[in-house]
């Protein structure tokens, strides 16, 4: 994406927009704990922030049932140190957060007992290219943006949002810690020309975020990054959303499903209506008597 030419560029700053996932059903089974987990975030947030004075930096928490913004530096007005520590943005960070996890706690109380659900993956993206945009239309600074178990049923929110960032040239970089890799990550990095890698010793983590993660674009061009070894490129069906190996597609939305449908659920167009027009034509002239 080409930068309107009143805006300064600097090769150097980055707008590094976090996607925290805060789902409590993953960090449940997670050999590495939240309060670990988010200790390397901080330490990084806080090196990405004073490696230029003018980057920034924004945490979006990701829940099951909701997302919202948590950190923003450009509200922060302080960003001094105190006694050497961190800057005081971290105790403002995880008083929202907290506050976010309890909120969206209260909202799981609705639904049944027992249901697993995944974390609003789309919604957060969403939210971030949203933020980027506003900078890019708003703001005299013209940064590089960033951003960093799937649930199939937000398949097509998730592409739709992948795509917008392909278009805007906002690579989304994924730092994945679970058991099982992540298809809709892996996509959105590949697709978007970011970095998706999977540390092996989460006693490590922040060296990760720094020597990967903390790259800013313009040194990426001269820094051998890991490069992604295979991407799971499976959809999700729009019928069942399942995550599927082969299915039928319709040629005119590119809707996807598991089983054959009679008519396309998302645009109404009728499948094989040509083909049986021209079977039932060729069955009634072999059965026509020649004279």
């Amino acid at each position: 994406m080409a930068s309107a030419p009143s805006k300064l560029y600097a090769d150097d700053v980055s707008l590094v927009v976090v996607l925290l996932d805060t789902n409590p059903f993953f960090w449940s089974s997670s050999s590495l704990s939240f309060s670990q987990f988010l200790s390397h975030v901080l330490a990084f947030l806080n090196a990405i922030l004073t490696l230029n004075q003018l980057n920034q930096v924004v945490v979006i928490a990701t829940g099951y049932n909701s997302c919202d913004y948590v950190f923003d530096s450009s509200s922060d007005l302080n960003r001094s140190f105190e006694n050497g520590r961190m800057p005081v943005m971290c105790s403002s960070l995880l008083q929202k957060l907290e506050e976010f996890l309890i909120t969206d706690e209260q909202l799981s109380k609705e639904e049944p007992e027992g249901k697993i659900k995944p974390s609003l993956f789309s919604g957060s993206l969403s939210m971030a290219l949203c933020y980027i945009q506003r900078v890019f239309r708003s703001g005299a600074l013209h940064p590089h943006p960033r951003g960093s178990v799937d649930g199939p049923e937000q398949y097509v929110a998730i592409m739709n949002a992948i795509f917008s960032a392909q278009r805007s040239s906002v690579p989304i970089d994924s730092c994945y810690i679970g058991s099982q890799n992540s298809a809709f990550l892996q996509q959105a990095s590949y697709i978007t020309g970011g970095v998706h890698h999977k540390p092996q010793n989460l006693d490590g983590l922040f060296q990760y975020l720094m020597t990967i993660f903390a790259t800013d674009l313009h040194s990426r061009s001269f820094i051998h990054l890991p490069k992604p070894v295979g991407v799971d490129f499976r959809a999700s069906c729009f019928c069942h959303k399942n995550t599927i190996d082969m299915g039928y597609i319709c040629s005119v939305c590119l809707s996807i499903f598991c089983k054959h449908h009679k008519k396309c659920s998302t645009c109404g167009s009728v499948f094989g209506q040509a083909q049986s027009e021209a079977a039932s034509a060729s069955d009634k002239k072999r059965k026509t008597p020649e004279t």
